[in-house]
């Protein structure tokens, strides 16, 4: 549930909260990627992994879960290269940023 949403909207300073909710998410976003001295490459980490997964995997294993018997062979095999290069992708990605991280930790 979104904060905003516990705000009436008939109250008269609905968008005065509202705005001040927003200004503080961003102000606390800032002070997160400021105070993690390698906040880019967790992000970069998180974004490889879960964005291949929901982008390129889930869609394409849960097609075949689905469907099941009703799909030909071909669906099967052009689902499976799709998880195949998005797990693929993945590692590389996932390879990439755990490296950095290892860099600016150690090196």
């Amino acid at each position: 549930m979104c904060l905003e949403e516990l705000i009436p909207s008939s109250n008269p300073n609905f968008y005065m909260y509202s705005m001040l909710i927003r200004t503080a998410l961003v102000f606390s976003t800032l002070l997160v990627g400021l105070a993690v001295p390698f906040f880019g490459l967790v992000m970069s980490l998180t974004g490889s992994l879960l964005t291949m997964f929901v982008s390129l995997v889930l869609p394409c294993a849960c097609f075949i879960s689905i469907r099941g018997g009703k799909i030909s062979r071909f669906q099967v095999a052009l689902c499976v290269t799709i998880i195949t290069v998005g797990v693929v992708s993945s590692g590389f990605g996932s390879y990439s940023a755990l490296s950095g991280i290892i860099e600016e930790l150690f090196g």
